[in-house]
């Protein structure tokens, strides 16, 4: 990243996430709302970005016409909204990839292993309204795939659904991110959630939910297993 650094050398002055966007724009990297910014962010710039976006807010709730200086209920509200957005709801975009141990398939396991439901708790990035739902993730492994723990599943999705995500988007990440490091013969993912963009506003619809999934390799080739791993899942519900 020498080319990124010199990128850097006229910027010290800039806002901190100037700096950042600088440095993902030399290295020709996305940065939408989904992405992991992590490997751009260095160490202490992640409390002042935190500070620069509670500045940000205190604008909006003036924008509000939200009087934060003698209404003791929004004195610290852009405070702990910053913290919310940096440090938890959005984490994923800002803390590196959790550390997961990979362990060899000694037993030459092939038969169908299913995981979940894994709570998630995400955002849409339309409104950033809350997204909650389970995700059952299904893999068929081979002689030669990695095997990984079951609250590394966990981890992983916590990492990929704390960003800004649509649903679609969110579960294909995974299932890019599961296949690069178990490389199984097949892999499914199904994921049901309830999406308050449309319970907290617009239709105000209480009772929608949305499905989906991802089928890869042997799942989407082999209609049996298919229909065994969503039996199974169902009857998990």
């Amino acid at each position: 990243m020498a080319s990124v650094r010199e990128a850097e050398t006229d910027q010290t002055d800039l806002p901190v996430a100037a700096r950042i966007r600088a440095r993902l724009q030399a290295a020709g990297e996305r940065f939408h709302a989904n992405d992991s910014i992590h490997a751009y962010i260095e160490p202490g710039e992640l409390d002042a970005l935190q500070a620069e976006v509670e500045l940000k807010l205190k604008d909006v709730l003036r924008a509000l016409v939200i009087d934060t200086d003698s209404d003791h209920n929004t004195q610290d509200t852009a405070k702990r909204v910053a913290k919310m957005f940096v440090r938890e709801v959005f984490h994923g975009r800002y803390a590196p990839m959790p550390s997961v141990t990979q362990f060899p398939n000694i037993e030459q396991l092939n038969e169908l292993m299913i995981v979940g439901p894994v709570t998630v708790r995400s955002a849409c990035s339309h409104h950033l309204c809350p997204i909650i739902g389970r995700v059952w993730v299904g893999v068929m492994p081979n002689e030669s795939s990695a095997l990984i723990g079951l609250s590394k599943y966990a981890r992983l999705v916590e990492w990929v659904m704390s960003r800004p995500q649509i649903q679609e988007e969110a579960i294909t990440q995974l299932a890019d991110l599961l296949q690069a490091k178990m490389q199984p013969d097949g892999l499914a993912i199904v994921m049901r959630a309830d999406h308050y963009c449309m319970q907290w506003r617009g239709v105000k619809d209480m009772d929608s939910q949305m499905t989906n999934s991802v089928m890869r390799g042997s799942f989407l080739k082999d209609s049996n297993l298919r229909r065994e791993f969503l039996a199974l899942l169902n009857s998990s519900r």
